[in-house]
């Protein structure tokens, strides 16, 4: 009885409040509550003069026309000394081009030891062809889960930057302990692991070695990847026009400069380690990392910040407990009803406001204010109770993000066949070109050569002309872009899947490599580095551009993690196609000898696989509806940012 009574008089005074209001505009985002037949009546009334004092004020002359572009950035990033960035003096290229170096250096380092591990593993350390697979799926998978950690640690507690320089020093670390383990107790004799070369068993000391090691280089890069990808775009201020296009750009030349790093690696020192110069090319690996360090420290006077937000786990907590508090409360029709804070700024600290979305209208109860709500002031002030809009759509963004990040899976499951079933594949093929050698790891470089070669045609060729077709200035959509490389990902399947075939066909002595030239495979490698630039980079893009503020490096770290599940994805197919196609008198599809085995199959298994994935991908597409930021200006309309 009380509690209505109550209600109803926040109504009557709530509504007689705002009509002597000088902002009567803002009148309806003062009415938080369920609205009784009073109010509803009155609307009328506010409505008609609310829109008289909108007329008035938009007929109003302007002291000025058009916004001036500051000196200062206006997204929030500071200089070091914790002051808003002077642009002149932070960031844009000048810092950015150095970040891009560092992280070419730092994959330069990485590729020097992945890419032909799992030759290491089957030479030095007598692993079989599905173990040593299995273990680089295991480590590869692991590198990049630990690249949720650094996202959480940047956004929420150090930053980016440190979190960055933290994350580096741990990977240099890594590195320089697998060349010493290494140098002194598994390579042994010295020079062996060559083909042909027999080392011997490793000591048990020296396999703790190597797993720590190898564990820490995870580690360490894991948690730097997704903090630097979202570091680097941090260098430009998306409110100024020109910065803004440059962010964009930035991205592309990201993944330049990780195929860039990896060039090196892929060519020289995966030949020196196919040869038994493994120590040599881990302290090459080592030296990379250390100078990508130094670099990355120069640069601070120069970098611009964003303040860590605090632990968007607890935010996320807030809203599904508010929301589940009020399961019967009534969500209103209209979103101007539901809680926000006045003014420009948002709740949380360093979040730009959020405007409302109605997909997942559950969730709006969280920002629902009810009678009890204005009864009882605490509540308005308790977020486990009462979330405002912004607080809301940060969970919505988050939960629309993941069906199609969930999606890309598949086609990490593909990717991650580069560095595994590919390589074996290759040494079981004609690897002489004439007198010359080729390593089956060092086939990779077509992958490179592809990405460098389909970033410059789609920059300079294809988005001019799908943007004049599409009316979009980017050509196409990051999702668009997605779903182009999981079509060429397939492609790229069935192509391996026919080269496998036409080895098996060539096969002469079962225990002997097929006559079939390892050039063979170059259109799958080049298909994949294609893919790549469609799939990931828009991936980069995507997420880091959908993820609200207070989550951009988690943003950047969905496409890390996909990768990471990609290859535990494959580590489950694997074993479960070895378990069902082998038995006492089968083989099986990936037997130790792929002579006697069928891995062609397997490739169009995945073929398969890609082509299901690809149609609920298209349908999640379909749904997904992008972030909308209020821009914080009267006189402009929302930005609006959506990817469909």
């Amino acid at each position: 009885m009380s509690g209505g009574l109550c209600g109803r008089v926040v109504e009557v005074v709530s509504f007689l409040t705002c009509l002597s209001s000088p902002s009567p505009e803002n009148c309806e985002l003062a009415l938080r509550a369920r609205t009784g037949g009073f109010i509803n009546e009155a609307r009328k009334v506010f409505t008609y003069k609310a829109t008289i004092t909108n007329n008035q004020k938009a007929m109003a002359p302007t002291a000025v026309d058009s916004k001036r572009i500051s000196d200062i950035t206006e997204d929030g990033s500071m200089d070091r000394r914790g002051n808003p960035a002077v642009k002149a003096n932070t960031g844009k290229w000048r810092s950015s081009i150095l970040l891009l170096v560092n992280y070419g250096l730092v994959t330069c380092a990485f590729f020097g030891v992945g890419v032909n591990l799992v030759v290491f593993l089957r030479r030095v350390l007598h692993q079989d062809n599905a173990e040593a697979a299995n273990s680089i799926s295991k480590w590869t998978g692991t590198v990049y889960i630990f690249s949720l950690i650094g996202a959480f640690m940047s956004d929420s507690y150090w930053g980016r930057y440190i979190t960055c320089a933290i994350f580096q020093m741990i990977y240099v670390t890594g590195l320089v302990i697998l060349s010493l383990a290494s140098w002194f107790l598994l390579v042994k004799p010295s020079g062996c692991g060559a083909a042909g070369e027999h080392c011997d068993a490793p000591s048990t000391a020296g396999v703790a070695l190597f797993y720590l090691s190898t564990y820490m280089i995870a580690f360490g890069n894991g948690g730097y990847q997704p903090s630097i990808a979202t570091f680097g775009s941090d260098q430009f201020d998306e409110t100024d026009p020109n910065e803004a296009r440059s962010k964009v750009a930035f991205f592309s030349y990201f993944y330049l400069a990780l195929n860039v790093g990896s060039l090196f690696s892929n060519t020289v020192l995966v030949y020196y380690e196919d040869d038994g110069m493994w120590v040599m090319g881990f302290w090459v690996s080592a030296a990379a990392a250390a100078m990508a360090l130094v670099l990355f420290l120069l640069g601070t006077p120069n970098y611009r910040h964003f303040k860590p937000t605090g632990n968007p786990l607890t935010r996320i907590a807030q809203v599904f407990v508010a929301a589940f508090r009020k399961w019967h409360a009534e969500v209103p029709v209209r979103s101007e009803l539901l809680h926000e804070v006045d003014g420009d700024e948002s709740k949380i600290a360093g979040i730009r406001k959020i405007l409302h979305s109605d997909q997942i209208r559950f969730l709006d109860k969280a920002a629902t204010v009810t009678e009890e709500d204005y009864c009882k002031p605490e509540n308005m002030q308790d977020p486990w109770r009462l979330c405002t809009v912004t607080q809301v759509e940060e969970v919505k963004c988050i939960l629309k993000m993941l069906p199609i990040w969930l999606c890309t899976i598949v086609y990490s499951v593909v990717f991650t066949q580069m560095a595994s079933l590919f390589v074996e594949q290759g040494t079981t093929m004609n690897t002489n070109i004439g007198s010359f050698h080729v390593p089956a790891a060092s086939m990779s470089v077509f992958d490179i050569l592809s990405v460098l070669a389909f970033i410059a045609i789609y920059r300079r060729a294809l988005v001019p002309v799908m943007s004049r077709l599409s009316g979009n200035p980017q050509g196409l959509t990051e999702l668009q872009r997605m779903g182009v490389g999981l079509v060429v990902g397939m492609a790229a399947m069935v192509v391996a899947g026919v080269v496998e075939v036409e080895r098996l066909k060539r096969v002469v002595t079962p225990d002997q490599p097929s006559s079939l030239s390892v050039l063979w495979q170059v259109p799958q490698y080049a298909l994949i580095g294609a893919s790549e630039v469609f799939m990931y980079v828009g991936q980069l893009e995507f997420f880091n551009g959908q993820a609200p503020d207070g989550v951009k490096s988690f943003g950047s770290s969905l496409c890390m993690a996909s990768i990471s599940l990609g290859n535990y994805v494959s580590i489950m197919l694997v074993s479960v196609v070895t378990s069902l196609t082998a038995g006492d008198r089968r083989p099986g599809w990936i037997p130790g000898n792929l002579n006697s085995g069928h891995l062609d199959r397997f490739y169009f298994l995945l073929a398969a696989l890609s082509l299901v994935d690809l149609a609920v991908y298209v349908a999640c597409a379909v749904w997904y509806k992008g972030i909308k930021l209020d821009s914080n200006e009267d006189d402009k309309d929302k930005k609006i940012t959506v990817h469909v």
